[in-house]
């Protein structure tokens, strides 16, 4: 056994795969994939060349599914897993990545609150609309953007 195969015993809180996907939530399949993918840094084998991860590859299958979640293509996920691998000369380009992601989910997030805003505002319109059992005359336009000129202040 050489250096980059430990017997897992000599790794403190060895886990394997189905640990892996007991402990997140994720199947066998989705967590090879990540790693197909190159994006889980660090996975060792032991001597019977089965996957060894630990708590560090918990946080980061769920770093990597919530930025996937957030719209991270997988060529950005890729490009920051490198980044990572490449120690802490990359802090600042790191940072970059994740701030530029940080601005497009925001962006994305205030795109969705007016898109719900406007389908509170319809449900609004067919409760007033079934209660009463008249149609109102206010639209859910016009509903949504007195909501959002009121929130403006």
């Amino acid at each position: 056994m050489d250096a980059r195969t430990p017997h897992p015993q000599a790794v403190p809180g060895a886990l394997y795969i189905g640990d892996i996907a007991r402990r997140t939530g994720r199947s066998v399949h989705t967590i090879r994939w990540y790693e197909a993918q190159g994006l889980m840094p660090g996975v060792i084998r032991d001597r019977g060349r089965r996957r060894v991860y630990s708590d560090y590859h918990i946080g980061w299958l769920e770093l990597m599914e919530r930025l996937r979640l957030t719209g991270m293509s997988i060529r950005q996920l890729r490009e920051y897993t490198a980044l990572v691998k490449q120690g802490s000369t990359t802090l600042r380009k790191r940072r970059a990545l994740l701030a530029e992601h940080q601005r497009r989910v925001k962006a994305m997030i205030a795109k969705w609150t007016e898109a719900l805003a406007l389908v509170d505002a319809k449900i609004e319109f067919y409760d007033e609309w079934v209660a009463g059992g008249t149609r109102p005359t206010v639209s859910p336009q016009q509903r949504a953007r007195a909501k959002r000129a009121a929130a403006k202040g």
